[in-house]
């Protein structure tokens, strides 16, 4: 049978709308708490474990969640390949709010968070990062998005920020001028712990806002406006890619 897939929903996917019989199941780590219950269920026919990031009612700020304890729970479940859903700033101008991105690249701006596995007894796990996303679930989400005919972008460069507040106008110019396409919270230490555990991880990010400094009027105004139509997106993708998997 094969091995149940893993969605890590935020933002821009709050909750596993395509589960059938959803359970949940409360877990515990050797790194603590996850953010929230697993989910396990149905979607598309295959068998998946939903977690949100931000676990219930959204109450978890970027820098305070959990990764490792979430990442743990996952591979404990089973889990061998991740699909984590992200909502994003678009930095630039081909970046619309709206639009899909599976992003093949990542600059970490981030700072004081837990982000490996190893500890001061343990070995040092020198992962290769050079492709922060795994290439073959890439190349599945990529297929599936174009034959959704989603326009989809799919290459960039995800910049990670610490958060929570948004960005200054210049930092999105520095990371723009670093080669930045989009700007998050949560992509890391996510990405590097699911390498560290050896899971199949990529990111499927949808623009919900222009960065800071690119478009004009109030960015959360923006954002409510964009996060729904951005969900139910993000949501037909995988209704298309969960049978390929």
């Amino acid at each position: 049978m094969p091995a149940p897939v893993g969605i890590i929903g935020g933002t821009a996917l709050s909750g596993p709308h395509g589960l059938d019989a959803g359970r949940e199941s409360p877990v515990a780590t050797p790194y603590g708490t996850p953010s929230g219950p697993l989910v396990r269920g149905r979607w598309a026919g295959r068998e998946v474990v939903f977690l949100h990031r931000h676990g219930p009612e959204h109450r978890l700020a970027p820098h305070a969640i959990n990764y490792r304890a979430n990442i743990r729970a996952l591979a404990d479940a089973g889990v061998e390949r991740i699909v984590a859903a992200s909502a994003v700033g678009g930095i630039g101008p081909e970046m619309r709010p709206g639009r899909v991105v599976i992003p093949d690249q990542l600059i970490d701006y981030t700072w004081g968070r837990a982000h490996s596995f190893a500890d001061e007894e343990g070995p040092v796990p020198h992962v290769d990062f050079t492709q922060p996303y795994d290439p073959d679930l890439r190349a599945v989400l990529v297929n599936a998005a174009r034959g959704l005919d989603l326009d989809a972008v799919t290459r960039a460069v995800h910049g990670v920020t610490q958060g929570p507040r948004l960005e200054t106008a210049a930092e999105i110019d520095r990371m723009d001028r670093d080669g930045c396409d989009i700007v998050g919270m949560t992509g890391m230490p996510e990405a590097a712990l699911a390498r560290e555990a050896g899971l199949a991880y990529a990111c499927c990010a949808v623009v919900v806002n222009a960065a800071a400094g690119r478009g004009e009027g109030a960015i959360h105004a923006e954002i409510e406006r964009t996060l729904a139509e951005g969900m139910a997106t993000l949501g037909r993708l995988l209704d298309a890619v969960l049978p390929d998997l």
